[in-house]
């Protein structure tokens, strides 16, 4: 994860190819009920305006990630897999409510889109972000974002300063070793 970014733009092109990729992660019914909505200029600088007010920017640890050329919501709707699963060939699984999932594919499907979107970026050399936002409401609000989605987090987008690589307070902790992440045949 990259917190210090260069203005440095990026390519349109290369940016609707990554998503593109994430849009072939795995989805409950193929509902791909996920969205994005992608900041640029004007509109980042309105989102950093409602997420971390001027106020409290002189004590941010991480000034650079400002400067991130797009910032992205990550949306859910989970609308869109309550239809998915009301029609004909998905109808008789009786997901037609919330209450009746086990567990939010909404959540999951943009969570896999999520994650190959990052991945895509980084093949392609674009580092990126992906924190929990602030203040829905108010970003509902300025964006025009429908209430019936979530936004469920915030990725920066941009390629990473070469001058200024901070890392997070957690890099410097050893992931899991394999074996203690597989567990076979029991737990």
């Amino acid at each position: 994860m990259v917190r210090s970014f260069s203005s440095t733009p990026i390519d349109k092109s290369i940016f609707d190819s990554c998503v593109d990729l994430a849009s072939r992660a795995p989805s409950a019914g193929k509902t791909q009920g996920w969205h994005l909505l992608v900041l640029e200029d004007q509109d980042t600088h309105r989102y950093w305006d409602i997420t971390l007010p001027l106020e409290k920017r002189s004590h941010f640890s991480f000034p650079h990630l400002l400067d991130a050329p797009l910032v992205a919501l990550v949306l859910t709707d989970h609308t869109a897999y309550l239809e998915r699963y009301s029609e004909p060939d998905k109808a008789r699984t009786s997901l037609s409510d919330v209450d009746s999932w086990v567990a939010p594919y909404w959540t999951i499907d943009a969570s896999f889109a999520t994650m190959t979107l990052l991945l895509a970026l980084e093949d392609c050399g674009i580092g990126s972000l992906f924190f929990a936002h602030t203040e829905e409401r108010r970003l509902k609000e300025e964006f025009g974002i429908p209430s019936h989605i979530t936004v469920l987090g915030t990725l920066a987008i941009g390629y990473e300063r070469d001058d200024d690589a901070q890392k997070g307070r957690s890099a410097s902790r050893k992931r899991k070793e394999p074996g203690l992440i597989i567990h076979r045949g029991q737990w």
